[in-house]
């Protein structure tokens, strides 16, 4: 019994010098944390794009020289970029020219337009508002002189969606406005 208290003993004495012999060892660098780094979005919508866009068009005008308010087919394309300034709000400027098919004497045979856009962005989604300068190509077929075009505005919205990293569709309505 005594080889066993005084082993215990021993034991127990080694076990008390360990912290002791700890104080001399060196201190743990110092590091700082890591600087924050917001998230990078996962749908990046910056960058240029091209496209093509077909759907139609009501013009809404009767006036005495011909016009018409039946809705006719239109198609065209735009060329556009946008930035992606924040997680989730998107700035861009995009062109456009559509054409329009019509049968009236004094028709806007094509309607081009420059804008600015401004959307919010969930996941692949983009609700967008936009509004900018608009031009209508007119042409007078009755007898009248002239061929020209008109000054006005344009504004409208819509939703864009991307469906990969170069690819995507939208639905938008545009308004245009060319005075009298």
């Amino acid at each position: 019994m005594k080889k066993f208290l005084l082993s215990t003993a021993a034991v127990a004495l080694v076990a008390m010098a360990a912290p002791a012999s700890a104080a001399d060892m060196a201190a743990r660098p110092y590091t700082k944390a890591p600087a924050y780094a917001p998230a990078t979005p996962i749908y990046n919508w910056t960058g240029f794009y091209i496209g093509g866009h077909i759907g139609g068009a009501f013009p809404g005008e009767n006036n005495l020289v011909g016009g018409s308010s039946d809705g006719t087919f239109m198609g065209g394309g735009q060329i556009g970029y946008d930035m992606q300034f924040s997680p989730n709000w998107v700035f861009g400027i995009e062109a456009n020219y559509s054409f329009k098919d019509t049968n009236s004497s004094f028709a806007n045979r094509g309607l081009g337009s420059v804008t600015g856009r401004l959307g919010y962005t969930w996941g692949p989604a983009m609700l967008y508002a936009k509004g900018g300068y608009a031009w209508a190509d007119t042409r007078f077929t009755n007898g009248f002189a002239g061929d020209g075009g008109r000054d006005g505005y344009t504004v409208g919205g819509g939703m864009e969606y991307m469906f990969t990293q170069n690819w995507s569709g939208k639905i938008e309505y545009q308004y245009y406005d060319f005075g009298n």
